[in-house]
């Protein structure tokens, strides 16, 4: 397959090494936001070909793993209801909430169904018209033009049965959450190249801006990452931070128009709670009024225990980009992808997981 093997290119990827080394002379902190990025770079070894004074740190890019406890408590009781389907993506079915799981919900008795799409959580509402169909509406930008989608054709056809439990989030706003906390002093920020598809540059410009950090959106191979990474340090020793694309292939400046626009029409912003960080304003999608009858967050009333964290976990600190995995005293040990504790281990985009699977290196 030429044309994901000419990114792979291993002396390619050996000269860009070599070159990053040549003209990086000062320390410099990365974060890679997206979790697709943490499992390249673990999967690669890439952080063993940089010299040892660039570190490079996980961020809050993995959906399922900045999904609040509250908001999965939820999930699980609108699982208990009478007559509700509950559609999920797989990878939310064993991130625990602060008592259980949608796995244990479902071996009990729940009907949740896992999709692939919003598309077959309509489908499954279509064959199910005495029963309400739920759809979990996890993600960033880039899922959220899909179920806009879906929201639109079930309006448009009348569906009466078809429910979204929106939980979609916003990647700037965090990005400026995390950098507002002051934990951790950020030198360069590897930019998520799927969400950037949509968003363009536009977005992040205050980064460069208001921070003096620079960014550059990259794409998912080993050379993307690692030019990703020249880009960065070349930025940091001239000290003229700036966004830029290194995933030209795949993101316009502008981006996707047409999703934007979708986006715009269904959803309006509103605050979210995120693992780890809490509440930031702005970085959620809520149903437009015009989509209310679909929104299960007022359909549905339910009872939800109060909210319980897990104990040693530290997956929030994980996210936030302050703590590795393989400082969590639970990882490895009683914390595994048979048996996660924390949703950093159950998603494959998590950091957890992909230290656990490529190696947790110290570095």
């Amino acid at each position: 397959m030429k044309f994901i093997d000419e990114y792979r290119d291993a002396g390619l990827g050996k000269k860009l090494a070599e070159h990053i080394s040549h003209i990086s002379k000062h320390p410099a902190r990365l974060m890679e936001f997206c979790g697709g990025h943490t499992v390249s770079i673990m999967r690669n070894g890439l952080r063993q070909l940089l010299p040892p004074h660039i570190e490079m740190l996980s961020g809050p890019g993995c959906p399922v793993c900045v999904t609040a406890n509250s908001d999965i408590d939820r999930m699980i009781a609108l699982a208990q209801l009478p007559d509700v389907i509950i559609t999920t993506f797989g990878d939310m079915i064993k991130v625990p909430g602060s008592y259980s799981n949608l796995s244990q919900a479902r071996a009990e008795g729940a009907d949740i169904r896992i999709v692939y799409s919003s598309q077959d959580a309509i489908k499954i509402a279509g064959e199910n018209k005495g029963k309400s169909v739920i759809f979990i509406g996890i993600g960033f930008e880039t899922t959220a033009p899909t179920i806009a989608a879906t929201l639109l054709q079930a309006k448009q056809k009348n569906v009466k049965n078809f429910y979204v439990h929106c939980l979609l989030k916003l990647c700037p706003p965090v990005i400026k959450a995390v950098l507002d906390l002051g934990e951790v002093k950020l030198n360069g920020i590897i930019g998520p190249g799927h969400v950037s598809t949509i968003t363009g540059t536009a977005p992040y410009e205050f980064i460069p801006r208001d921070y003096r950090i620079g960014f550059v959106i990259s794409g998912f191979e080993s050379l993307d990452i690692l030019q990703t990474v020249s880009m960065l340090i070349e930025q940091i020793e001239k000290d003229e931070p700036a966004v830029d694309i290194a995933y030209s292939r795949g993101v316009r400046p502008e981006g996707n128009p047409m999703a934007l626009q979708l986006m715009d029409k269904v959803f309006d912003k509103e605050s979210a709670d995120w693992r780890g960080i809490g509440i930031v304003p702005a970085s959620g999608l809520k149903l437009a009024p015009e989509f209310a009858d679909f929104d299960a967050m007022s359909a549905f009333e339910v009872k939800v225990e109060p909210v319980k964290e897990t104990k040693g976990c530290i997956c929030g600190e994980i996210i936030r980009g302050i703590a590795t995995p393989h400082q969590c005293p639970l990882f490895r040990k009683v914390c595994t992808p048979e048996n996660p504790i924390g949703p950093c281990m159950v998603s494959s985009e998590g950091s957890c997981s992909a230290y656990y699977m490529y190696g947790d290196d110290n570095g």
